[in-house]
């Protein structure tokens, strides 16, 4: 969070004044400036109090949002230490965060001085294979954890939903846990030592003591606040130990409130052992700020089985659970019918709710382990005998194999973005969500909570962690709505006391925030209340470290109520726009989806989101365009700062369009939709510059490039003509330029006579478009087209078509866009009236055709293109028509190919025709888990972006690298084209992919998959 001057409290007032708005610049006074001077001098990590950083990290994954002072990126404990020092010296409250996906609104903090501590502190120091230990800080991603601890066959048992972004470090604050906590329990049992720092700025090493033995003795002899603290947290234990064994639940989960019942244990030999480390796991940051942990791990199953029992009632799924943990499973979750409906109407998750049967209310997902059963099918059998045959189940889905399991498992994870989907204001808000009761009370908790529902008039979504009681309940609210916010609160209240009547933790997994602090004094009652605040008293004397969370001061409670992301306060603009957005309920609805989980900022290899991979700048992310976006239109910053030149350049402009956030943001936000309509508004008010239209209008360049050919092309390599290429328009010189061919490929289809297939015996008839690059640049690609399609007897054309519009589109000149768009649909109307198929050789010409068109386009032919629109490897595939032709096996045999799909293929979920239709023809094919290569059409030329399209198209390179590696170590074969002995062979049917690829030191270009398929067919 940044800001640029800065008034705390002048912050704090006036959000809580109007939720949703921000004080202007004008009222932030010197001592934010003089806070931030401070900071910058004290620290070696960046400091930034600007506007666009502020709103940036005023959110996070819960319904809050609230503006800090501002963001210190530190370095390392050091600039940990001087940061919170300086904060004191300023009065300036502190909140550390990692990667900002807390539901209950841990990481906001109004006023703020946020230590982002995801970005320098990720470093792995240790792993001890043998003490099954691992020594990391803060910032380490969970699944870059487990990745370096595949290989000594252990990881880390605490396993959330979000461990492709979420931090350790936030795991640690909010003692987060998984689905397999019915075996592992939480974080507090993982985490052996801390060094954390202090309110203060000291450092302490927190780890197992022997009360009243020597190390115990050195400590308190001092006269320090390490010594206080020892002696505090043993009274306040010691005083209150018969409050906190009749309070404390006796559950699994439980992780509201201090683990005051924790810090003291007896061992078998009857020491008594305090850890620090335990009251810091699940602070929330407010007691300390852990700069490093040490922590212990767990073995990896050789195998696990999986089966999900489908029930027509809620609550019957919910009575059976008792009867499942008597099976020995190590997961027992529970989704319900909300769940698989909005999975099935996502693009990304409907083949996951596949399996799912008609009428199934909720379902139980059972997962067995080798470590615990013997034979997993016998466990599975006697699982579905009890659950099934003897219970109220009426079906069931097995899994054995990983492939299988993983689609199920991604169903369930899926679960919190997919409910925050639902279309308009009303949405399932989280602020009772995790509450954990016994297992066997759960489902007389959730008839009890229904009652609730049913008194305060709305519904609510049902998933979670049904095996040890902590069930996601989201009541549907419109938080917009004054009436509603009170009516959270109320829920709330009744919750806290149905949990209560249920010897329940009103948070089992998500922690207290700004959602459930307040009712902390009723769960655990006056005395160990008292005991919470003294606790935090002698951590922060003064109440700076994330204030307002877990506990809070008498006369300044926190309430569910303030902060509100969209408050009864918050208005927004619903802009005139180009592009039709009713679909996803307007152009602001749509900014609006994005409800801050951050999955954008994931480390695996979905496609969202490159430029954050690239350059781990929360601007970078989704989350962040789409917050700046939002701030925009409701007037949290000035709304024409969307048509200001840092807007455009550092917001929209490294959106590189790659679609996905389409296909992998839970809620759908399409930040490339969006861009472009933003774009296409800024053009309106500022017009377009000389090189953007020359890339709008790039058919027609290269159609004179091809008229001038081969002089063109020679043109470009005099002496200097890069540099000045570079000067005048901005096109990197570093970046291999197309070359053009005297003879298009429309020209030299016609030059051939046409199709080769008699058009009485073709089983079809189709439409080879020929896209800029195919057509005047490189046309091998799409004569293998037209070998391959007349080999399967299907009869060809290539007219002399325009170009889609993609290349106006990515500019954001959608009238442009329109205009080719249009003319497009009509040149193809004839053959598509005719019943034939619109096939691409390059996928963004086909997502075009098949996405954009649907929004920039009034044309009822839209749906009729769009529905005849395919990859040509998608064709061949979808009809099995490669299934009729012979491929010389002794020549696809002997290749190995690696497979890098183009981002917009899987955004639209069709990049894996190619490796299908390969495969068939014999060819060893690795389709790897890549992102965007970077190049993204004209991206990638642009001199101002060459450095970013370099650094993400190195993050393919390596992909690509670990795929060679495995050829290698698998024996697979390879050979080059000349059938010599090489590393696997690159295919990839994007222009901009090969562009990229071929600019690697040592690849050279690759070919599109279908020019492999033409190589293969027998003569």
């Amino acid at each position: 969070m940044a800001a640029e001057d800065t008034n705390v409290d002048a912050t704090v007032e006036d959000r809580t004044e109007q939720p949703g708005r921000q004080p202007s610049e004008s009222k932030r006074g010197d001592a934010g400036e003089a806070l931030a001077a401070a900071l910058r001098a004290a620290c070696d990590g960046d400091v930034r109090f600007d506007e666009y950083t502020r709103v940036l990290y005023a959110t996070d994954g819960s319904i809050y949002g609230a503006q800090p002072a501002g963001v210190v990126f530190p370095r390392d404990a050091d600039d940990v230490r001087a940061a919170v020092r300086v904060a004191a010296d300023h009065d300036a409250p502190v909140l550390p965060r990692g990667a900002g996906s807390s539901l209950a609104g841990q990481a906001v903090g109004p006023g703020c001085v946020v230590l982002d501590l995801s970005r320098h502190m990720d470093e792995i120091r240790d792993i001890d294979p043998d003490a099954r230990t691992a020594v990391v800080q803060p910032g380490v991603v969970q699944d870059d954890l487990d990745a370096a601890l595949d290989p000594h066959d252990l990881r880390f048992a605490p396993d959330p939903a979000s461990s492709n972004r979420a931090t350790i470090g936030g795991g640690i604050g909010n003692n987060s846990t998984g689905a397999h906590s019915v075996r592992y329990g939480i974080t507090d049992a993982y985490v052996e030592e801390c060094k954390v720092v202090l309110a203060d700025g000291s450092l302490i090493h927190t780890r197992d003591i022997v009360v009243d033995g020597p190390e115990w003795e050195r400590i308190v002899s001092k006269d320090d606040r390490e010594a206080r603290l020892y002696r505090t947290v043993r009274t306040l234990v010691e005083e209150n130990a018969a409050e906190i064994d009749e309070r404390y639940p006796d559950l699994k989960r439980s992780v509201s409130g201090y683990n005051l019942q924790k810090v003291l244990r007896t061992t078998a030999e009857g020491k008594r052992i305090i850890n620090l480390s335990t009251l810091l796991v699940g602070a929330e940051g407010t007691l300390g700020v852990v700069v490093e942990a040490t922590l212990s791990l767990v073995t990896q199953p050789d195998e696990t089985a999986l089966a999900v029992y489908c029930y027509e009632d809620l609550l019957e799924a919910l009575a059976a659970v008792p009867n499942a943990l008597e099976l020995e499973a190590s997961a027992v979750e529970l989704m319900d019918r909300e769940v698989f409906r909005l999975a099935a109407a996502s693009s990304e998750y409907a083949e996951y709710a596949e399996p799912i049967p008609d009428g199934t209310e909720a379902a139980l997902m059972l997962e067995f382990d080798s470590e615990v059963v013997d034979d997993l099918p016998d466990a599975i059998a006697t699982a579905t005998t009890g659950l099934v045959d003897d219970g109220a189940a009426f079906g069931s889905i097995e899994a054995f194999s990983p492939a299988k399991q993983d689609r199920l498992w991604k169903l369930r994870k899926a679960a919190i973005p997919l409910l925050m989907s639902m279309e308009g204001d009303p949405k399932p808000y989280p602020f009772v969500e995790d509450a954990s009761v016994p297992p066997d009370e759960l489902a007389a908790y959730v008839a009890g909570f229904q009652e609730i529902l049913e008194d305060h008039d709305t519904t609510a979504a049902y998933f979670a962690h049904a095996g040890v009681g902590t069930l996601h309940i989201r009541p549907v609210l419109n938080l917009k709505d004054g009436d509603d916010v009170d009516k959270m609160r109320a829920i709330a209240d009744d919750v806290t006391d149905l949990v209560c009547e249920h010897n329940g933790s009103f948070s089992g997994e998500h922690g207290d925030g700004l959602a459930r602090t307040a009712f902390n004094p009723k769960l655990y009652g006056p005395d160990l209340w008292e005991a919470f605040q003294d606790l935090k008293s002698a951590f922060d004397p003064d109440w700076r470290l994330n204030p307002g969370k877990v506990v809070y001061r008498d006369d300044d409670p926190t309430d569910i109520r303030e902060h509100l992301r969209y408050g009864p306060a918050y208005a927004s603009l619903e802009p005139q726009t180009t592009l039709e957005f009713d679909e996803k309920g307007g152009f602001s609805h749509l900014v609006e989806l994005c409800n801050g989980c951050g999955t954008c900022r994931q480390t695996d290899g979905d496609v969202m989101c490159p430029t954050y991979r690239a350059t781990e700048e929360e601007i970078a992310t989704t989350r962040g365009r789409a917050n700046l976006l939002r701030a925009a239109i409701s007037g949290e910053i000035e709304p024409d700062e969307l048509y200001g030149e840092r807007f455009q350049n550092e917001v929209l402009d490294l959106c590189i369009g790659c679609k996905g956030c389409q296909s992998d943001c839970p809620t759908g936000v399409d930040l490339a939709k969006l861009k472009a309509e933003v774009k296409h508004q800024y053009h309106e008010r500022e017009g377009t510059t000389l090189r953007e239209r020359l890339f709008a209008n790039v058919d027609q360049l290269a159609a004179v490039g091809s008229t001038l050919a081969p002089i063109a092309n020679r043109a470009t390599e005099l002496p200097g003509a890069r540099t000045a290429l570079e000067k005048t328009l901005g096109i990197a010189a570093d970046r291999t330029v197309p070359t053009f061919r005297r003879e298009s490929l429309v020209d030299w289809f016609r030059n051939r006579g046409g199709s080769q297939v008699d058009s009485e015996t073709a089983t079809a008839g189709v439409v080879l478009f020929p896209d800029t690059e195919t057509n005047y640049s490189n046309p091998a690609p799409g004569k293998a087209a037209v070998e391959v399609l007349e080999a399967a007897n299907v009869r060809v054309a290539i007219p002399d078509l325009g170009p889609t519009g993609r290349a106006a589109y990515s500019t954001g000149l959608l009238d442009v866009a329109a205009e080719q768009g249009r003319a497009l649909v009509d040149d193809l109307e004839p053959f598509l009236e005719r019943g034939w198929s619109v096939l691409f050789v390059e996928p963004s010409d086909a997502a075009m055709v098949v996405d954009e068109y649907r929004s920039l386009l009034a044309d009822d032919r839209v749906d009729a293109l769009a529905a005849n629109a395919y990859g040509v490897c998608e064709y061949l595939d979808d009809r099995r028509l490669d299934e009729a032709l012979s491929f010389d096996q002794s020549a696809t045999g002997a290749r190995s190919l690696t497979f890098h799909g183009h981002c917009h293929q899987k955004a639209r979920g069709v990049d894996h025709h190619a490796v299908g239709v390969l495969r068939r023809a014999g060819y060893t094919v690795d389709p790897v888990d890549s992102g965007c290569c970077g190049m993204a059409g004209s991206f990638g030329y642009e001199a101002e972006h060459y450095e970013l399209s370099t650094a993400i198209g190195s993050l393919l390179r390596e992909t690509l690298e670990d795929s060679a590696a495995r050829a290698a170590s698998d024996g697979r074969p390879t050979a080059d084209k000349s059938g010599e002995g090489g590393a696997p062979t690159v295919v990839a049917p994007g222009t901009s992919c090969r562009t990229q690829i071929g600019d690697f030191d040592g690849y050279e270009r690759p070919e599109h998959p279908v020019e492999l398929l033409a190589r293969g067919l027998e003569t």
